[in-house]
């Protein structure tokens, strides 16, 4: 039985992935999946997959496409999250800053440069119209690192995903002041070069069995109730969470993928000679 070495945030978008570990269904399709958690999120993951400790991750995707464009040798293997990702701007709850204009000029928490939280400053940013070269960036880790930096005015906002962030608000410790979604798809499903060239087959029995737990992941018996005993968060939240999130079965669009490059060359995040084509690969 072929193993993978699965990386992967601890948010409730990877529950089907527990559920086929759990339930069995992946040793089904011939393979055993050994997770690896990265609170830290996608800058950790793409060191992971550089250092080859890991085979494949759940990655967010203008996180790993600009580490594949600055040479981490790993290809996109299928979408995951079709749909965006909700980006919740957060600000300490005593904080002075009462809207998201407000943040022009002020320190932005990151969990890591390269990570999802680092690049969507600089197009949340572009978005308001604000010079995204003067963006300060105050390196924190994980959520709870955010939470420390911000309580003790070391950082003044962090973007984080918004239902997952959501308990630290409901505990009066963040404010949230409005939400920012990404302008293409969230998660995507990535594997090494050398584990492709090795084993090609084990990557497509893994997608099989993962595609077989999420075409009907919504539509699994209590499955809010699941998550929020699973993840502590309100049920009533990831009712909305789950209406608005959708998975996929199928690869990225090369127009996707093209969008994601353009922009990030639009803002100075990667070099304008990119070729985006071997940034996919059919399994």
């Amino acid at each position: 039985m072929k193993k993978i070495r699965l990386a992967g945030v601890p948010e409730h978008f990877n529950f089907p992935v527990h559920m086929g570990i759990e339930n069995g269904t992946f040793k089904e399709h011939g393979i055993e999946v050994a997770w690896h958690e990265y609170p830290d999120g996608t800058g950790s993951m793409n060191k992971a997959l550089r250092a080859g400790e890991v085979d494949m991750a759940i990655i967010l995707l203008e996180g790993v496409v600009r580490d594949i464009v600055n040479g981490n040798p790993t290809h996109i293997v299928q979408n995951y999250v079709a749909s965006p990702l909700l980006w919740g701007i957060h600000v300490a709850a005593g904080s002075k800053f009462k809207s998201e204009r407000d943040l022009q000029c002020a320190r932005v928490a990151i969990s890591r440069y390269g990570s999802g939280s680092h690049l969507m400053a600089y197009l949340h940013a572009d978005a308001m119209g604000w010079d995204t070269s003067t963006l300060k960036f105050v390196e924190i880790g994980t959520l709870q690192g955010a939470v420390d930096a911000l309580t003790n005015n070391e950082a003044d906002y962090f973007m984080w995903e918004h239902f997952t962030t959501k308990p630290v608000v409901d505990k009066g410790i963040f404010r949230w002041l409005a939400d920012f979604p990404t302008p293409w798809s969230s998660f995507v499903i990535v594997a090494t070069k050398k584990f492709l060239e090795e084993n090609e087959q084990g990557c497509g029995q893994f997608l099989d069995a993962l595609n077989f737990l999420t075409k009907d992941f919504k539509n699994t018996p209590g499955i809010t109730k699941t998550l929020s005993q699973r993840y502590l968060q309100k049920e009533e939240d990831l009712n909305e969470w789950i209406k608005h999130t959708q998975w996929s079965q199928e690869q990225v669009s090369k127009q996707e993928i093209e969008n994601v490059v353009q922009k990030l060359q639009q803002l100075d995040i990667i070099g304008k000679e990119i070729i985006s084509k071997n940034i996919l690969r059919k399994i």
